[in-house]
């Protein structure tokens, strides 16, 4: 009753947000905002008429609009990393071009136009410290820790708000508008493999955490990641890479249109990967990656995009190794129990984009992709448990095909004082997957099938999004609907389970309010959900399959000075109940009520010039409702996570860092009787860059701390033991790591 009363209050809400606005006798500036090398387009740039209030933040396509009744009209634009533009004659389309300079947190802007997804802090820390592989791409967000734990290859486990996510249950990933995620995926739900993505092809890195927002759907409880490509890149280079452990990557970003890109652009990114690892058994980790992406402004009203990616990796992996097989020394810590763990994954993909602008207060945005997904994954986890003469491992495999689509009509409204800017979407992402498989094997010699079937999951979403600035307050309001129908062909069985369709409604209201030009309040609150495996969803006919998560943050962002930069969030989030299907045994099993509450912490502070100083620090405290004081702990779940470090950086010569991260020792299982070890882990690079090429060396775990990144509370028997044993079982981290690159511009 109560969630049917709130329905009703934001329905109404969204009713009146979407009443015609009475308009007032005005003109509107328009343009675009672009890198004066490249001409990429730059998004959250800040456009100010000189001398006034009125002012106007870039989309994600360069763009820009605002309202004004004067005449002779100067521009001030200024962007993160870009030399301040002022005094530009403005004209009815205006280009403006940025020139790129050092960094500088005065350059940050506070004001209602600002939106409360706070990307900004991406922008800074993209500048100081670029990302120079996959993994560090999903750490970008404060507060998000990841793990690997079958070499190299298999997408990260992920930490975040208090969630062990798996591999990506509660965390939604995208790249340029296509699903990252996998949806009943063979190891697990919501798995969310990002190594098809090259990192130097990643422009900017947009997240939020909590189920605040309204465009993101599924599997958006925790948080959310979105990765945007470059559209033009300002230069071809070539980059090689060498380090321990027989470690090399090779890249190359070709500009393949250099002239009039304004018109048209293109460029192509490859790169290849090998490592042995640090590991006795060698990992012969090889991965292919291959970018495409061309842009075409057709008029001056309609641009197109295309892209296509293709991605091939396989490689060994030494698993979860029992704590006691290193201390009775039968293994050391970098040996193994099965070697032969591991596997291979492949993904390609092609994804359209268009944007056109109706008219001054309307644009029209429409996007379709495709990706062809393979993936076969070798694993051990508890040894001879279940199996004394051949072991129990397992084969995890499918193959996938994904199609979806997306239209958006964005529109504003001027009256009086206020803009309202309103978003309507639908779209459609539809999963098939062949001989989902989940198989008892030797030595990666298969032996019988457990569960093998074929997938088919639709989801069919709409939402409508209002984004009211009036004065110092902005309020975003949202609502969507998803659909989803889920229907699995069982294999192994000659009686199937009927298709089962489930529906859910998710609210979301924001509140920001702008004080001055230091400090910012907000308040986020929202619903959000992730859906169950097919094969849950199907064997418990569509009872309790979209479990809801209900949060709220309440917090400040300030800048008490032109070189501090600090947010500060209050939040908590209570997941329902919810059936989780067990990728590792095909079994499901239940799960209740959880909370999580915390406080968030994150702060930029400009030294010199030069040398910047960032940290981020989380306190969590997650727990299962309904269940004893004492057993009531939430696996794996963090409860302190904390990551920052020292920047010195100049456009041009030397650039350096120094890092950290630190977890603390959280709950193994539900009474915390099997400690996760937490680590404190420093890792330096320093880089010289000249106009022509680029020398640097990266040094990771530099106090070689020996740590486990991957850490489960398993039940396992060794092949002479009598008995089963529950204990931590770990994937170590990895020991002193030190790397050259070199690259050559042109």
């Amino acid at each position: 009753m109560k969630q049917d009363k709130l329905y009703t209050c934001f329905i109404i809400l969204f009713l009146v947000c979407s009443l015609p606005m009475a308009v007032n006798s005005q003109s509107f500036i328009k343009g675009h905002v672009a890198d004066e090398q490249s001409k990429q387009p730059l998004d959250a740039a800040t456009v100010t008429i000189a001398g006034s209030n009125a002012k106007a933040v870039t989309d994600e396509h360069g763009n820009f609009i605002i309202k004004t009744d004067r005449e002779n009209i100067l521009l001030d634009v200024s962007h993160i990393g870009y030399k301040t533009s002022s005094n530009i004659n403005a004209k009815a389309n205006n280009v403006i071009y940025l020139q790129a300079d050092a960094v500088n947190l005065n350059d940050i802007k506070l004001s209602s136009f600002n939106s409360t997804k706070f990307n900004t802090i991406s922008k800074i820390d993209l500048a100081l410290k670029p990302v120079n592989n996959t993994q560090e791409l999903m750490q970008t967000m404060p507060g998000l820790f990841i793990a690997q734990h079958a070499g190299g290859g298999k997408a990260e486990q992920i930490f975040l708000r208090g969630f062990d996510v798996d591999h990506g249950t509660d965390v939604q990933v995208s790249v340029d508008g296509m699903p990252v995620n996998m949806v009943s995926h063979a190891h697990g739900q919501g798995y969310a493999d990002a190594h098809f993505i090259i990192p130097e092809t990643i422009n900017n890195i947009d997240f939020g955490a909590g189920p605040y927002y309204t465009q993101q759907g599924n599997l958006n409880t925790a948080g959310y990641v979105s990765f945007a490509t470059f559209k033009n890149i300002p230069r071809s280079y070539v980059q090689v890479e060498a380090g321990r452990f027989n470690s090399f990557r090779t890249l190359a970003m070709i500009d393949l249109i250099k002239k009039n890109k304004e018109k048209q652009s293109a460029y192509l990114a490859g790169e290849f990967n090998y490592t042995d690892g640090p590991t006795e058994s060698k990992q012969k980790f090889k991965r292919y990656n291959v970018f495409s992406k061309y842009n075409l402004k057709v008029s001056d009203a309609t641009c197109f995009t295309a892209s296509a990616s293709g991605f091939s990796s396989n490689w060994y992996a030494s698993g979860q190794i029992p704590d006691r097989a290193v201390k009775q020394g039968l293994i050391s810590r970098w040996g193994s129990i099965d070697p032969t763990e591991g596997g291979n994954t492949e993904r390609y993909n092609v994804n359209l984009q268009s944007q056109t602008r109706v008219s001054n207060n309307v644009s029209w945005e429409n996007q379709v992709y495709y990706s062809r997904y393979i993936f076969k994954l070798y694993s051990n986890f508890t040894f001879f448990l279940n199996d004394g003469v051949n072991g129990d491992g397992i084969l995890q495999e499918e193959q996938r095909n994904i199609l979806g689509l997306q239209s958006k009509l964005k529109h504003q409204h001027y009256f009086k004082n206020a803009l309202l800017q309103s978003t309507e979407g639908i779209g459609l992402r539809y999963d098939a997957t062949q001989n989902s498989q989940l198989a008892n094997q030797v030595k990666r010699q298969f032996l019988n099938n457990i569960m093998l079937g074929d997938i088919k999951e639709a989801n069919l979403f709409a939402f409508s999004q209002h984004q009211l600035t009036m004065g110092k307050w902005l309020l975003d309001a949202g609502l969507r609907l998803d659909y989803f129908n889920f229907n699995y062909l069982d294999k192994l069985n000659t009686v199937q389970q009927p298709s089962q369709q489930k529906a859910i409604v998710s609210p979301k209201l924001n509140i920001q309010y702008t004080v001055n030009k230091a400090l910012q309040l907000y308040v986020k609150t929202g619903k959000g959900f992730h859906s169950n495996d097919t094969r849950v969803v199907v064997a418990n006919t569509g009872r309790e399959i979209l479990p809801a998560a209900w949060g709220a943050d309440i917090g400040i962002i300030a800048k008490p000075s032109t070189n501090l930069f600090f947010n500060v969030a209050a939040w908590y989030l209570h997941l329902d109940q919810e059936f989780v299907y067990v990728g590792d045994a095909g079994v499901v099993e239940p799960s209740g009520k959880t909370r999580r509450q915390g406080i968030d912490m994150v702060a930029r502070y400009q030294l010199t010039k030069k040398f910047f100083i960032t940290t981020n620090v989380n306190f969590t405290k997650p727990r299962a409702i309904g269940e004893p004081k004492g057993a009531n702990y939430i696996p794996l779940a963090p409860t302190l996570t904390s990551t920052g470090g020292i920047f010195y950086k100049a456009v041009k010569g030397f650039n350096g860092s120094i890092t950290y991260r630190y977890i603390k020792n959280r709950p193994g299982n539900e009474d915390n009787s099997i400690v996760a070890k937490g680590y404190f882990l420093m890792n330096a690079s320093i880089n010289y860059t000249k106009s022509k090429y680029e020398l640097g060396i990266a040094l990771e775990n530099i106090f070689n701390v020996d740590w486990n990144e991957a850490q489960f509370a398993t039940e396992s028997k060794l092949k002479n033991e009598a008995a089963p044993v529950t204990e931590l079982h770990y994937t170590p981290g990895n020991p002193f790591f030190i790397k050259a690159k070199f690259a050559i511009y042109f």
